[in-house]
């Protein structure tokens, strides 16, 4: 069968080319040889990706660290513990105690006592809020890595999905490519054509098969990429990745414009930017708390003696302050007063990195879908028509077979062009939404 009769077949069906209609429609399993039986693929959707993403090793040790600094409230938001004390005194080591109860008898003053700290200067709210501040940065670096696995699940699928079909194309090149060698060697056995076309016919069908191996390993490797974003093994038979290209948006210009207008709404929503926000306010916090070091934090207890002889109620009252000094805990204020500097620094080096890579996406997108449209409107239909021309061409003796593998070449090479667009695109576009989406996520 030549590329015509395949042409014929492809309109028939409602495609312009049979290779055409392997990079635009869903693949089927392709991931072994194209000898031996090979085990069935399991289907996987992009939904079922981006759900595996949100579950994988890191997004989960992020959720880990996160429950980890919301346990650290209750940690701060304790006053200290109270000190229980006991003793015995005015032991007289040179009359001696006396003969009877340890208890009741013998003079010994035993005591048993509480202390309690008081802390002044609201250091307690401030350290409570420190951990609360903190707590809600690491919630919102766990919605942040959500983000970033899916968005790197979501390219890994799209990586897959191009590699099937990249597989199918270069199949039914080899396909095709195959079957012209095998008509130019029953010409050449029938006196139609030269030793040296029917040499060139074998190479090209010896290069295609070279290339089909090359995609076979591409598609592998696709897989073994998407399982790290997922976190989970690729089954036996390999996944077959299932869904469409996005459309390119006819109305880029106008999203975009809109887009640009509330970036710096975006910006302050993005959860890297609420991250950096939640720890300059922890940072302020500690500042304050570093300042209330200075507020001396007395000691109160009291202890009831036992003293045979004397009493057997004594009440004992005591109050200790620590002498700090007002220059005793300057280092510490120093250091929140440079934490809080480096906290303000990242916010603003945050929000630009934010603003830079929205605007990227935003270009990106927009850029990828004009590509698109290009391809799908004028370079694949002009280059499958030139070469269905120089297939018919060649069938009728008007066309030599160097024409003939220059048309097929231009078209190999425009198909798998127009694959890449495509996936480029959607990886665009599918950041673009993911970074959106997450902006508006508290």
């Amino acid at each position: 069968m030549s590329i015509r009769h395949l042409f014929l077949i492809g309109a028939l069906l409602g495609t312009a080319h049979p290779w055409a209609s392997a990079a635009d429609t869903p693949a089927a399993p392709t991931t072994g040889p194209a000898t031996g039986p090979a085990a069935a693929s399991t289907a996987l959707s992009l939904a079922q990706a981006l759900q595996a993403a949100r579950q994988n090793p890191d997004v989960m040790a992020a959720q880990r660290a996160a429950e980890a600094a919301k346990a650290d409230i209750q940690t701060a938001d304790r006053a200290p513990a109270p000190t229980l004390s006991a003793g015995v005194s005015s032991i007289d080591l040179q009359n001696g105690v006396g003969s009877g109860s340890f208890w009741t008898q013998k003079r010994l003053d035993k005591s048993l006592g509480l202390d309690w700290t008081w802390e002044r200067g609201n250091k307690r709210a401030l350290r409570t809020e420190v951990a609360e501040r903190s707590a809600r940065a690491a919630q919102a670096d766990g919605t942040d890595m959500a983000v970033m696995q899916q968005i790197g699940a979501q390219n890994a699928f799209y990586d897959l999905l191009a590699a099937q079909q990249r597989l199918q194309t270069v199949q039914a090149i080899a396909q095709s490519a195959q079957q012209l060698a095998d008509t130019a060697a029953r010409r050449l056995k029938a006196g139609d054509l030269s030793a040296q076309e029917t040499a060139r016919t074998r190479i090209e069908a010896e290069r295609a098969r070279a290339d089909v191996h090359s995609a076979q390993l591409e598609h592998q490797q696709a897989a073994q990429a998407l399982s790290i974003w997922t976190g989970q093994k690729p089954p036996v038979g390999g996944w077959t990745a299932q869904g469409a290209w996005p459309v390119a948006n006819t109305n880029v210009s106008n999203s975009a414009a809109q887009a640009e207008a509330a970036i710096d709404a975006l910006v302050e929503q993005r959860p890297d930017v609420l991250a950096a926000r939640e720890r300059v306010a922890a940072a302020q916090a500690a500042l304050q708390a570093a300042q209330a070091l200075k507020s001396a934090d007395p000691s109160i207890g009291a202890s009831m003696d036992h003293y045979p002889g004397t009493s057997t109620r004594l009440l004992a009252l005591r109050i200790s302050l620590p002498l700090n000094g007002w220059q005793r805990f300057d280092g510490e204020i120093g250091r929140a007063l440079a934490q809080e500097q480096q906290s303000l620094d990242l916010l603003q080096k945050t929000r630009l990195q934010a603003r830079s890579e929205l605007m990227a996406l935003m270009q990106g997108w927009q850029a990828s879908a004009g590509r698109l449209k290009i391809y799908d409107e004028q370079i694949v239909p002009q280059a499958t028509q030139v070469a269905a021309q120089a297939e018919l061409a060649y069938n009728k003796g008007g066309m030599t077979l160097t024409d003939l593998l220059d048309a097929r070449r231009t078209l190999k090479t425009t198909q798998l062009e127009a694959l890449a667009v495509r996936s480029e695109h959607a990886k665009a576009l599918g950041t673009w939404q993911l970074r959106s989406a997450s902006t508006t996520t508290p």
